[in-house]
């Protein structure tokens, strides 16, 4: 293998684990504390197309557009939390990164809660039936039918 080669795949191993950021030059605002702001935001908001990744990883035309409304909206002075209310309002809860927890996602923050708990209840069933089962001692006409079983071997 060529030093060349070496070298790049060793900086292609150290580069892999970096997120990929997609967020373009052009949209970085000017003011620093905004940016940070914008990019705070941004980290929470999904990508409606990628599904799996924020606005701030994603290269999808959507993405780009949310980042831009995100940076819009702290230009025009709006509240961390008035982006957020504005792009939940008009794009729904799905755009949340992190649900939030109310009522109607009650079941989506417990069930991972219920099926831990099912899971060790069914587990201590399970060492209590063989424990019961095991420590069963035979009846004497039990014990008479086995002895007289071995006698005849």
């Amino acid at each position: 293998m060529s030093a060349k080669t070496r070298y790049a795949l060793i900086a292609a191993l150290l580069l892999a684990p970096l997120p990929a950021v997609a967020v373009q030059p052009s949209e970085v605002m000017k003011d620093p504390a905004l940016e940070h702001r914008a990019r705070d935001i941004s980290e929470g908001l999904r990508c409606l197309v990628c599904q799996n990744q924020s606005i701030d990883d994603s290269d999808a035309p959507l993405a780009k557009d949310l980042r831009l409304l995100v940076r819009d909206r702290l230009a025009k002075g709006d509240s961390d939390a008035q982006v957020r209310d504005y792009v939940v309002a008009r794009y729904g809860e799905f755009v949340l990164l992190r649900p939030v927890f109310a009522l109607h996602t009650l079941i989506l923050w417990l069930t991972p809660a219920l099926a831990v708990l099912l899971g060790l209840f069914g587990l201590w069933r399970l060492s209590r039936r063989r424990t019961t089962s095991s420590a069963r001692s035979l009846s004497p006409a039990e014990e008479a039918e086995v002895a007289a079983l071995l006698r005849r071997e």
